[in-house]
């Protein structure tokens, strides 16, 4: 099995910070904005996030963590992980404008479980999708509005994010 890294701890870090730009741009500000992050690493990236908001746009933004194990439509197939809690921010997300965070894109099954769960719990004014990795090769009409990095891939190649705080290490590689 060969592995390559693609993006270094930097890179995570300047994606991040372009991503954090990007999303106070869109919403005009931090106003109303609440970030969910998928479980695991969405979590994650989603507190590393909120925390850059924070800073560029000068005021604190609500994140929380949105568990869609339950939702997934391949759980009959798939051993899964068990559930995560889902923390919701005290405000909710009834009228706001939530940006849902995961480490990877690929055939975007877990946002329309994220979408169901988060259907579950209110009704946000908008929902925007921010991903460390596209890798392409959708399955449902499901695009993000901010994107890391664009990482053309073949199905049977895998695609791992690691964080420092879940893995110990930071990096992105592909293994075929």
């Amino acid at each position: 099995m060969s592995t390559r890294t693609v993006l270094h701890e930097a890179d995570i870090a300047r994606a991040l910070t372009r991503i954090s730009h990007e999303i106070l741009e869109s919403n005009k500000g931090p106003d109303g904005l609440v970030i969910l992050g998928i479980p695991t690493r969405g979590v994650t990236l989603a507190h590393r996030i909120g925390r850059l908001v924070q800073q560029f746009g000068e005021a604190p933004v609500p994140v929380g963590s949105l568990d869609v194990t339950m939702y997934r439509d391949d759980l009959h197939r798939n051993p899964t992980r068990a559930p995560q809690p889902t923390q919701i921010p005290s405000g909710g997300v009834d009228g706001k404008v939530v940006v849902l965070v995961d480490d990877v894109l690929f055939s975007g099954r877990s946002i329309r479980a994220a979408l169901d769960a988060l259907q579950d719990i209110g009704r946000p004014a908008a929902v925007r999708l921010a991903i460390l990795v596209d890798r392409g090769h959708r399955e449902l009409p499901i695009r993000p509005d901010f994107v890391g990095k664009n990482l053309p891939s073949a199905r049977d190649e895998r695609v791992n994010v690691r964080l420092a705080e879940v893995d110990g290490s930071e990096e992105v590689t592909i293994a075929s």
